[in-house]
């Protein structure tokens, strides 16, 4: 299973048509884990944001859901810059966030350069209804072992 989820996600790095991958699943299967040992070997850096640890990141995405000015201030927050193709975003515990997840549409359609993964739990983010979902803007894999 590790093995063919590692390789969609290198098919899903390469592919022209990327768009901001969703990964779902019941909790405790490996979500977190596999995108971020992905990033730590197919990228230079990993810029990881967990939206459970810390719910202040919400407010990244509440002012305005423009692609360059959420990556300017997550790159602040951070301390560091991050860098479109070369850097994997992971938000991870993305049903903690409405406005994260409906970012994902702007980040298909604006920035597509950058390469993001979000996680998330299946029934949390059913239950998180969000005002907007980004149908259509994300690719969507469910993990189930």
């Amino acid at each position: 299973m590790k093995r063919d989820v590692y390789q969609r996600l290198l098919e899903w790095k390469s592919s022209k048509r990327r768009k901001p991958l969703l990964l779902r699943g019941v909790r405790q299967v490996g979500k977190t884990y596999i995108l971020q040992q992905f990033g730590s070997k197919e990228y230079d850096n990993v810029s990881y944001f967990n939206f459970e640890e810390n719910t202040a990141l919400d407010d990244f995405f509440q002012q305005k859901l423009d692609p360059g000015t959420i990556i300017a201030n997550l790159s602040l927050y951070l301390g560091r810059e991050i860098r479109p193709a070369s850097d994997l975003i992971i938000f991870d515990e993305i049903q903690a966030s409405n406005y994260a997840l409906n970012a994902l549409k702007y980040f298909c359609e604006q920035a597509s350069e950058y390469h993001i993964a979000a996680a998330g739990s299946l029934i949390g983010i059913t239950l998180s209804r969000p005002g907007s979902f980004p149908v259509g803007k994300v690719n969507f894999w469910i993990c189930i072992h």
